[in-house]
């Protein structure tokens, strides 16, 4: 079932995102009196082979265009008329030039062309980043209240070289704010990244090594941020049928201990339940302020059956739609930096290419089993301003590479012949497929080897 929600997920994110991508090339196109042959949902064949297994789900012809369902989820396309791209072979383009044709039109139009899907992409991803804003608005943990009891360094947070119980002073040598800051992407792809700590009354300098992403991108630390609140707890609900509902334990009960250890702190107290799995303890809580000692057996999974609330005190603060204006559209351009400082790790050999290109596979990934709407645009939109990031680079077959012939064009006043931009196309064409296989064939290895 987990996969089907993975899969549906999947197809409606790229559906959203290739349409409007389209549709912005296709827009440009019929504004400036274009021809568009075909707008195509998904390829009708083997990308990036034009002419193998061609068929379509679905077509219906509206005027000059058709417009289709293709089979293969991996993009989609318009076919405009007179324009070398994915869609087509050497031979379309031998006819005679025709004034409403791509290659007749002005350098300056053809380039606004190019760039249509690239500006719908980072409209969309914008739009979808104030809603959420305007949505949910902002709950953070301020740093002064996660400093009362200090962070949770997780398995990577140790490797790092933080401690259970350090108290932050600065990131890089500036104020923090709040706890996200230390985990956001920003911070950790910046070259030379520092945290200071207090530990045990001392300052301690902690450097994120360079191999942090790639760490944070390996199997067991996957699901894992490398520091936590430090959170004291409440029980929220007891699970019925569960050990906690079996030995007593009951809402609104602070658990403080096991087995006459102090544990009062939520991922320490995890952590000490998981290898007494199966066996009895003695689990300390504080109810209605006094000691209670229940007797419960752990569960062979490592835990008791209840839900908890945090008890740190978190703050909130709710956007009216003109506030939401600028934090959404800080938000989103958020990712195109980030994807620029990983780009930079992958140049510099910081970050191995196996940890950090993903197939659709990987992304269905991290869209995850479960459907829950927050998370499904928040991921849509991040892969939104990632599709414009990625469509801008300067690959032939890619709408960078277009853009860089046309604007050599409008600077030069010579337009490239359509025999260099053919073979331009086909050695992008070249580098799209080998990317894919490797993406593809990265994905299933690592699938195979867990």
């Amino acid at each position: 079932m987990e996969g089907l929600v993975m899969a549906a997920q999947l197809l409606a994110g790229l559906s959203i995102l290739v349409g409007i991508h389209e549709f912005g090339h296709f827009a440009a196109a019929k504004f400036f009196k274009i021809r568009v042959n075909k707008f195509y949902l998904f390829f009708d064949f083997l990308f990036p082979f034009p002419n193998l297994l061609k068929f379509s789900i679905f077509k219906l012809k509206r005027g000059d265009t058709e417009y289709g369902l293709g089979w293969f989820p991996m993009g989609g396309y318009v076919d405009i008329a007179g324009m070398i791209d994915e869609s087509k072979g050497a031979d379309d383009l031998e006819s005679e030039p025709q004034p409403w044709e791509f290659r007749t039109k002005p350098a300056w139009q053809r380039l606004i062309v190019m760039l249509g899907g690239i500006i719908m992409n980072i409209i969309t991803g914008i739009l979808i980043f104030i809603g959420i804003s305007y949505s949910t608005g902002e709950r953070y943990l301020p740093i002064s209240e996660i400093n009362k009891y200090g962070i949770y360094a997780s398995e990577l947070g140790e490797r790092v070289g933080l401690k259970t119980g350090d108290k932050i002073i600065n990131a890089n040598g500036q104020p923090v704010k709040q706890f996200r800051d230390i985990v956001d992407p920003n911070f950790l792809l910046e070259q030379n990244s520092y945290l200071t700590v207090e530990r045990e009354g001392k300052e301690v300098r902690v450097d994120i090594p360079k191999e942090m992403i790639e760490w944070m991108s390996e199997d067991e630390y996957k699901k894992m941020s490398y520091v936590y609140p430090r959170d004291p707890f409440i029980v929220k609900r007891v699970l019925p049928g569960t050990p906690a509902d079996k030995g007593g334990l009951q809402p609104k009960d602070v658990p403080v201990a096991i087995n006459g250890k102090e544990l009062p702190y939520f991922n320490e107290f995890r952590q000490a339940l998981a290898p007494l799995s199966g066996k009895e303890i003695t689990l300390t809580v504080l109810r209605n302020e006094q000691p209670v000692d229940l007797n419960i057996k752990v569960s062979d999974e490592g835990t008791l059956g209840f839900e908890m609330n945090s008890r740190l005190k978190a703050e909130y603060k709710q956007y009216t739609f003109l506030e939401a204006i600028p934090v959404g559209t800080k938000d989103a351009f958020n990712v195109i930096i980030v994807q620029i400082k990983a780009f930079g790790k992958l140049f510099r050999g910081e970050v191995s290419a196996s940890k950090s290109v993903s197939s659709p596979i990987g992304i269905a990934e991290v869209y995850g089993g479960t459907w829950h709407w927050l998370q499904f645009w928040t991921i849509t939109g991040m892969l939104s301003m990632v599709l414009a990031f990625m469509n801008f680079l300067p690959i032939p077959a890619l709408d960078g590479g277009h853009v860089v012939f046309l604007t050599y064009e409008i600077i030069t006043g010579k337009k490239p012949s359509e025999k260099v931009l053919m073979v331009a196309q086909q050695i992008g064409m070249l580098i799209l497929l080998s990317i894919m296989v490797f993406a593809f064939g990265n994905d299933i290895f690592k699938l195979i080897s867990r």
